[in-house]
């Protein structure tokens, strides 16, 4: 089973810009990720942009959508920025038949000490494989269905609206 991963961008993938304090994006931590959780499983990884997600606009969201369609993978990934990450989840949901997309992201940087990151991204990859076909996010050990999800501000994660 090969699985897809749509790399976006959003805070998984931002760098510390020591000079100034910053957030930024350099390049994907996602392969160094992939490495350092030591996954077995097969996969491709497909660099579609590297956004902060307030930044994405609907543009966006229809190469999200075009690179899930074009996909000959049937399992995908796509990482995210968590700020928007339920509007792509929605925006995606119902547009693509026969495949399991799951979203996920990180509420701390890669490149900090104790991120989510990594446990998240390691999540996703269960999740894909076991989900039947549908949009999903998974985010801190919990997975939602693109409907039926928000993420909650104050208390800096996600929670079903069930």
């Amino acid at each position: 089973m090969n699985i897809k991963v749509l790399i976006t961008g959003g805070t998984i993938d931002k760098s510390y810009n020591m000079h100034n304090g910053e957030l930024h994006f350099v390049d994907s931590h996602i392969p160094a990720m992939l490495a350092e959780g030591r996954c077995k499983a097969d996969y491709e990884l497909d660099k579609l942009m590297l956004k902060d997600s307030l930044e994405m606009t609907d543009h966006d969201r229809v190469q999200i959508l075009s690179g899930c369609i074009q996909s000959d993978q049937s399992k995908i990934i796509v990482t995210h920025g968590t700020d928007t990450m339920v509007q792509t989840a929605q925006f995606l949901d119902g547009q693509v038949e026969g495949k399991t997309i799951v979203i996920t992201g990180a509420m701390t940087p890669y490149v900090f000490d104790k991120s989510d990151s990594i446990f998240n991204l390691g999540s996703a990859f269960t999740a894909v494989q076991c989900l039947p076909a549908g949009v999903y996010i998974a985010m801190n050990g919990k997975v939602f269905k693109a409907r039926d999800v928000v993420k909650n501000r104050e208390q800096g994660g996600f929670e079903s609206l069930l």
